[in-house]
């Protein structure tokens, strides 16, 4: 491709509104233009770079056993009200009216399709296991899309579902395709540590998320992990809590003046007493209904493990407003910062859940408020002056240096990009939707299915995350748009365009994806732009030509070196072909 023909225009700046370096670079270096909030038109190099990945996954898919197909894009409401989740899914399901008034909705993911499909066509025991997949567009309407390819609302993904006889068959399969999942990102240059998650809207029983390890901002999530291999997500992390002081030294329960303490560190500094001895009441709006969250004052709620304890779809803090219209419809005057679960019922014509995190279960003689401003009951206890929820489970925040449930040691904390999962359904899909098989004795049987995804945009999104300088992007070479570019400095150099011009014709021969740079440019712009975009390698042909030499330069190691035109031909065809 000669740089003059080729569908790009790079930018002096960042885009004002990117956040992350993916976002940044992608805009700034010509991959990607923004459309709408949240969509992304993939320009000719984002292109062949998501082409490369997809041909990457395919092989990889295709060696583990799987059989690729495509399904529609647009799916009816029928099916979705068969598996139960066109009500539960929540906002991010884009629901739309075809013009005969038939309800129908974006696909955020397939699971309904598949599952009919497969109740169509496989009838026999004889005739599984099954591991089906495509690569399609994939809609979600996220409430803030940000991150650019990161979290976009229209994104390109891999689903693969897997149709089993029993568990034994679908855990079989799981490793199968988390063995496969490691060699994708391997040979797209990332590594990944897989980590337990929640599994969401998806479901299933057991879940991993193959995350991208980054110090970067960007990481979206937090991933505790320990020496012992424990991995997990920061919505299913569970750990062991150090020792602390949880019993207060009140002699009995007393309502106290505790004025203008609408916050924990108040509270603390007002009573001179640690957050441990305080039980702390959030207020959530969970699908519109109320849930009060307890938790000992010192941890943080993960608001996934509430939603998941209540079996919602859809969390958000209540406000202030709402936090005191609660407790004026409920008998009392207070504000935030004040509220208890003593005597809250209900609210806006729901019942009102309560729900204890472990941490409060062991306290003694703690601090919680009463519903009234300015006051706290302190010296209280469970099943004398507050009744301990009947729901008491794990909702909380892991932190670094808690405790690892497996080995005992602390536990540490990084950031990561997740790239792909895979869950274990089990007959969450196959049960309500009656997709059945015969089994050995005639009888009818559901599938014991298996759910594997990997977000194609994502992963190239989250390999400039990982590999990127100053300069621009450093793309692994088995994804990268070009392999190499060939830069004459001037190309009113007879001598530089005729050897550029070989070099260039040498590496196409021998299946090198090069870009000629023929632009009347000054070489700087040239050399700004080959780093900015990112090709794996440069060659210039400049003064030095005289003497038989050019500039080599590899974009990873950003070394430079001045050797023979056909010896840097040589080294990028061997790079290539050993990458192959």
């Amino acid at each position: 491709m000669k740089m003059s023909k080729m569908f790009v225009q790079t930018l002096r700046e960042f885009p004002s509104d990117a956040e992350v370096i993916s976002h940044k670079l992608l805009v700034r270096a010509g991959y990607i233009r923004k459309l709408s909030m949240g969509i992304y038109n993939y320009l000719p190099l984002m292109w062949r770079v998501i082409k490369k990945v997809e041909n990457i996954i395919r092989e990889e898919m295709d060696k583990a056993g799987a059989q690729e197909l495509l399904m529609p894009f647009v799916q009816p409401k029928e099916l979705w009200e068969e598996s139960g989740r066109w009500g539960a899914y929540g906002g991010e399901l884009m629901r739309l009216k075809d013009r005969h008034g038939r309800e129908m909705c974006l696909g955020p993911t397939h699971e309904e399709i598949i599952t009919a499909i497969a109740r169509d066509g496989l009838k026999s025991y004889k005739q599984l296991p099954v591991n089906l997949y495509q690569i399609q567009s994939k809609f979600r309407d996220e409430r803030r899309p940000r991150f650019g390819l990161l979290r976009g609302r229209e994104f390109i993904m891999k689903d693969a579902y897997s149709f089993d006889i029993n568990q034994e068959g679908l855990e079989k399969e799981y490793k199968n395709m988390w063995e496969a999942y490691t060699r994708i990102f391997k040979r797209c240059g990332l590594e990944t540590k897989a980590v337990q998650s929640d599994s969401g809207a998806i479901g299933g029983s057991v879940s991993h998320e193959f995350m991208v390890i980054t110090d970067q901002d960007s990481g979206e999530n937090d991933v505790f992990y320990c020496d012992c291999d424990y991995a997990a997500n920061s919505n299913h992390a569970v750990s062991k809590l150090p020792e602390a002081k949880i019993v207060g030294e009140w002699k009995e329960a007393q309502i106290i003046d505790t004025p203008n303490t609408h916050s924990i560190e108040e509270l603390t500094k007002f009573l001179h007493i640690p957050a441990t001895l305080i039980v702390k009441c959030l207020v959530y709006i969970v699908d519109k209904a109320p849930v009060l969250a307890l938790i000992r004052a010192d941890r943080t709620v993960e608001e996934t493990k509430l939603m998941n304890a209540v079996g919602g779809t859809d969390i958000r803090i209540a406000t202030a407003g709402e936090i005191e219209e609660i407790m004026k419809v409920n008998g009392f005057d207070g504000e935030k910062g004040f509220i208890g679960p003593n005597g809250i019922k209900e609210y806006n014509g729901y019942k009102v859940q309560i729900v204890a995190d472990e941490t409060v279960k062991d306290m003694k003689n703690f601090v919680i408020g009463i519903n009234k401003k300015d006051v706290h009951g302190i010296g209280y206890n469970w099943g004398k002056e507050v009744e301990l929820p009947s729901v008491v489970t794990d909702i909380r925040l892991a932190e670094a240096g808690d405790i690892c449930p497996v080995c005992g040691k602390p536990l540490k904390v990084t950031r990561g990009i997740e790239v792909g999962n895979i869950f274990q359904l089990g007959t969450k899909y196959s049960k309500p939707m009656n997709a059945v098989f015969l089994d050995q004795n005639g009888k009818s049987q559901p599938y014991v299915m298996g759910c594997y995804g990997i977000g194609v945009t994502r992963t190239a999104a989250a390999a400039v995350e990982a590999h990127h300088d100053e300069h621009g992007i450093i793309w692994p070479l088995s994804i990268a748009p070009y392999h190499a570019v060939v830069i004459p400095v001037s190309t009113k150099d007879e001598l530089q365009m005729k050897v550029a011009n070989d070099i260039y014709q040498t590496l196409l021969k021998h299946g090198v994806e090069a870009v000629l740079d023929d632009r009347d440019e000054r070489a700087g712009v040239k050399f700004k732009d080959a780093d900015l975009i990112g090709f794996p390698y440069r060659i210039t042909v400049g003064k030095t030509i005289t003497d038989g030499l050019v500039e080599f330069k590899s974009r990873q190691s950003e070394e430079l070196s001045n050797i023979k035109p056909e010896e840097a031909a040589e080294i990028v065809i061997t790079a290539v072909h050993q990458e192959k």
